[in-house]
């Protein structure tokens, strides 16, 4: 290097480094909300109605690619849809601080007036508890549920026959025993079952406490495809 050369004055930059630091920053916020409107969000589980698979306070993961265009969601899923008209959660809803709120909206922190359960039926099913093994049955096909719900719990406590409304969800808690569900819901509008436009996304994985990570898989059950044959035309 010559000492003319060495002795040129540094370019200016032409941003600052503040401003630099600010788009930075406005860039990153811009995909977080991205990335939260079409593609994946985190949710905590409030309560134990699906233990074993979810637990309370677990961090999930909600992916909404599975939904998009044309596709609906299956029977089996894992969901997370929002409160119905506001009448599921009622007071168990705590208001998150003005802070939180800002970074819920971005997909940064968990977002509460939310539930998950597992959809056991989609419109046009017919939902029936339970047959004289004790068994739920969907389309007359009765559903082998020891994979995911509780230990030792039942299929479920109360009766009911249902026909699932087209556009709507018949929703479970793996947890029979305490998850107010579709089942506790039968005098409001639509007869226990959820539309199916207020789902959120599928539950893909629980990502903490670390040491609980796993993806979430379709039990078994729900690939028979006796299910199919006399279920809804989608």
């Amino acid at each position: 290097m010559s000492a003319r050369a060495a002795a040129e004055p540094r370019k200016r930059r032409s941003v600052p480094v503040w401003a630099e630091t600010i788009l930075l920053l406005l860039l990153a916020l811009a995909v977080s909300a991205v990335v939260k409107t079409f593609f994946v969000q985190m949710f905590f589980v409030p309560s134990g109605s699906m233990r074993p698979l979810l637990q309370e306070d677990d961090r999930i993961l909600v992916e909404k690619a599975s939904y998009w265009g044309s596709a609906h969601v299956e029977r089996g899923d894992v969901v997370v849809f929002a409160d119905p008209q506001g009448q599921w959660l009622g007071p168990l809803v705590q208001e998150p601080t003005p802070f939180q709120k800002v970074l819920g909206s971005l997909g940064l922190y968990p977002t509460g007036g939310h539930l998950v359960k597992r959809v056991i039926g989609v419109g046009g099913d017919h939902v029936v508890c339970c047959d004289d093994k004790g068994r739920i049955r969907v389309n007359d096909v009765p559903l082998k549920e020891k994979d995911y719900i509780a230990e030792g719990a039942s299929p479920s406590d109360r009766r009911f026959d249902v026909e699932v409304p087209e556009g709507r969800l018949w929703v479970m808690g793996d947890n029979r025993g305490d998850s107010e569900d579709s089942r506790f819901h039968q005098d409001l509008p639509g007869g226990g079952s959820v539309p199916e436009s207020l789902v959120v996304g599928k539950v893909w994985a629980v990502v903490w406490p670390f040491d609980r990570f796993h993806r979430l898989e379709t039990p078994d059950t729900f690939t028979n495809p006796a299910l199919q044959i006399t279920g809804a035309i989608r």
